[in-house]
């Protein structure tokens, strides 16, 4: 299988687009623009999903425990920071 890690139309964007944080949705957690979809949701998705079974098979030396410990990982660190207050424009 042939995977792009990372599309360049992503390397281009700006997350600062796409991610925001408002008080008044989902008690001001990070969410996708426009949405009630929270990066949280996303990470349990992506858990729970076959993505870390083809990342396994794309790179055999990555187990599935590391992957699912990075994804955690990273879900802390978005709960870490959806609990700490937004800074201000």
């Amino acid at each position: 299988m042939n995977y792009e890690i990372v599309s360049e139309e992503v390397v281009q964007m700006d997350m600062r687009d796409r991610i925001t944080s408002d008080p008044d949705i989902l008690h001001g957690k990070l969410v996708i623009n426009g949405t009630r979809i929270s990066g949280e949701l996303i990470l349990d998705m992506l858990v729970n999903s076959r993505f870390i079974d083809n990342l396994v098979e794309v790179y055999p030396r990555i187990t599935r425990e590391n992957s699912l410990a990075a994804l955690a990982f990273a879900a802390e660190m978005l709960h870490d920071a959806n609990t700490k207050p937004s800074r201000e424009a």
